[in-house]
């Protein structure tokens, strides 16, 4: 595994940009200058994160979201072999 996350990724199962083992390593967002940690999914290169809009759902039963537009930052919070202690941020935004 690389130290870099990547471009895209998703929390939602459902989404081809989920992938479990990069989300239980724990992936830092920055978004707008200040750290989020309620974001659904993101896109370094596209400059956008999706994020929780309340308790309201779809009628399907997954959760509303809306996208946000700015500079996204992402890094992991774990080591690649869970030695733990902050990766670096990456400046693609």
């Amino acid at each position: 595994m690389t130290d870099t996350p990547p471009d895209r990724l998703s929390v939602n199962p459902k989404s081809p940009h989920f992938d479990a083992d990069l989300l239980q390593r724990g992936i830092g967002i920055r978004f707008k200058g200040n750290q989020r940690r309620d974001v659904e999914e993101y896109c370094i290169s596209e400059g956008w994160i999706r994020v929780q809009l309340g308790k309201k759902t779809d009628r399907k039963g997954d959760p509303l979201t809306i996208k946000l537009s700015g500079p996204v930052e992402a890094w992991f919070e774990t080591g690649a072999a869970g030695e733990g202690g902050e990766g670096e941020a990456s400046e693609e935004a």
